[in-house]
């Protein structure tokens, strides 16, 4: 019987040298190369070199030195065709059984700050996912490995069975191809990124696996978290999980959409709380104890069962003011030692650190049935230079520093959405209503007498009248929306009347 042969060549190191002893022992011969025939050889297991199979030497700087029929038809070869086996007698070539291959490191090379375009196109592979593809093919008679992970069990195969079970190598093969999909959609993205495509004519995207949740929305759905390989430091996949029990897919999803309206306040300390992909409270201060008590003071009764964002370490007091309370997540860039003591007491909360660096997200991916609808992130509001006001009532600089807070505020609601507020607190929110004065109703009854005074803010223009007269009823001051409606005079002789000051943004903040 021929001598059954394995190729071994591997970026990720990790237990090889284990997987080759193993191989040697039950008499294969390894075929090896580069670094992993480097490595094998200094630990004195036996390899083959890959030009003593092709007869050919490697060359272009190893660019060229597996693409050769003599390793791939080694892989091809239908071992029950003889019309194949005659021909690889013929040209005196030999069958490969295993191949255990992984990628040039690509995703970690262009992860890297300071790479070059020069560095990322010569770390990409083209001899390995070559080798890869055509082992997964003929998967009928090759074992194609490339995860360590997967060592053991085709170790444990061949040791009893003499060859791995073809639902294994089918199984393996699919894990090949998804992995050499993967690869491929990296290197593309890095290409369309860097050539700024933002609309290309195929959007190849990837994810690898983080954890299989216990349940989705609820509990008769299927869920998982996947991570963008290429997703920067600051993404909240990256998130440490420093105390409680796992994440759940309506926690996550929270999480998410406090992290990003708590990127909005960078200047001082802030704390966003989000329920049910709403905010329903926002407050800042001078210390986080401070914004803390704003944020929870704006709804106390909707923040029980709430996931809260803050953007600077937690230090005790905070995390005091947060013990007696029913929360599924507090996120921050950290906890000092005695806050940690304090919140981890609490086996139910989840703890979470995660740096406060800017957005990295540019795009947003929404799926829809059969497929994806992708689009820009509305950007974090930077300047102001584009408002104008349109009423005879100017603001005063106490409402141009609300009304700044408000529009922050109001593109993380969902539409329609109004949102009433001081200069460092929500006061009330309305989230997510069929008519928009339905939305400023829910607002300005949350807010109540506290509403007298404030500003109001809406994500998208008036239709009618009708929500000024009523953000005058309740006392209000100032009011931020886009403007753009038809009806706009209409609005702006009601707050006239009212002696109300309006500022259209000429910018909308739908949140669908």
């Amino acid at each position: 019987m021929t001598r059954r042969r394995a190729l071994l060549s591997v970026s990720d190191k990790q237990n090889i040298l284990e997987f080759a002893r193993a191989l040697h022992a039950l008499d294969v011969e390894i075929i090896s190369t580069g670094g992993t025939k480097a490595l094998l050889d200094a630990h004195g297991i036996p390899t083959t070199a890959v030009p003593d199979v092709t007869g050919f030497p490697e060359i272009l700087d190893g660019r060229v030195k597996t693409l050769h029929p003599a390793i791939h038809a080694g892989l091809l070869a239908v071992r029950t065709d003889e019309a194949h086996q005659a021909q690889m007698t013929q040209l005196q070539l030999s069958t490969i059984d295993i191949v255990a291959v992984n990628l040039y490191p690509f995703a970690q090379t262009v992860a890297k700050p300071t790479v070059t375009w020069e560095e990322a196109v010569e770390n990409i592979d083209i001899g390995g996912p070559s080798m890869l593809r055509s082992a997964a093919k003929n998967h009928r008679f090759v074992t194609v490995v490339v995860d360590a992970a997967d060592y053991e069990q085709v170790l444990a195969e061949w040791r009893q069975y003499g060859d791995t079970l073809e639902t294994t190598r089918k199984a393996l093969a699919a894990k090949t191809f998804r992995h050499t999909a993967a690869y491929d959609a990296i290197i593309a993205t890095y290409f369309s990124d860097h050539l700024t495509e933002t609309t290309p004519e195929r959007l190849t995207l990837t994810y690898e696996h983080v954890q299989t949740l216990r349940y989705g929305e609820n509990p008769q759905q299927h869920a998982a978290l996947y991570r963008d390989p290429l997703a920067p430091a600051g993404s909240l996949v990256h998130a440490q999980h420093v105390h409680g029990k796992a994440l759940s897919y309506n926690n996550i999803q929270d999480t998410a959409a406090a992290w990003q309206l708590l990127r909005e306040f960078t200047q001082c300390p802030a704390v966003v709380v989000v329920k049910h992909m709403n905010p329903c409270g926002v407050g800042l201060g001078e210390t986080m104890e401070e914004a803390f008590i704003k944020a929870y003071e704006a709804d106390p009764v909707s923040i029980f069962g709430g996931i809260v964002a803050l953007n600077r370490v937690v230090d005790e007091a905070t995390a005091m003011r947060m013990h007696d309370l029913f929360l599924e997540v507090i996120i921050a860039p950290g906890f000092a030692p005695a806050a940690l003591h304090v919140l981890s007491s609490k086996k139910n909360v989840r703890l979470l650190a995660l740096p406060f660096l800017p957005a990295s997200e540019a795009w947003m991916k929404v799926s829809i049935d059969g497929g994806m609808l992708v689009q820009q992130v509305d950007p974090v509001v930077s300047s102001s230079s584009s408002w104008h006001v349109v009423t005879t009532a100017q603001p005063t600089p106490a409402h141009w520093e609300a009304l700044h807070f408000a529009w922050r505020v109001v593109k993380h609601v969902k539409s329609n959405a109004i949102v009433v507020v001081t200069a460092e607190r929500t006061l009330g929110i309305g989230a997510g209503q069929m008519n928009r004065v339905g939305a400023a109703r829910l607002a300005l009854d949350q807010a109540g007498e506290h509403a007298r005074g404030a500003v109001l803010a809406s994500d998208a223009f008036f239709p009618m009248e009708d929500t000024v007269a009523l953000a005058q009823m309740y006392g209000i001051q100032a009011i931020i929306q886009p403007g753009g409606s038809i009806k706009d005079a209409q609005s702006i002789v009601k707050a006239n009347e009212a002696n109300i000051a309006m500022v259209f943004t000429g910018q909308r903040h739908f949140r669908h």
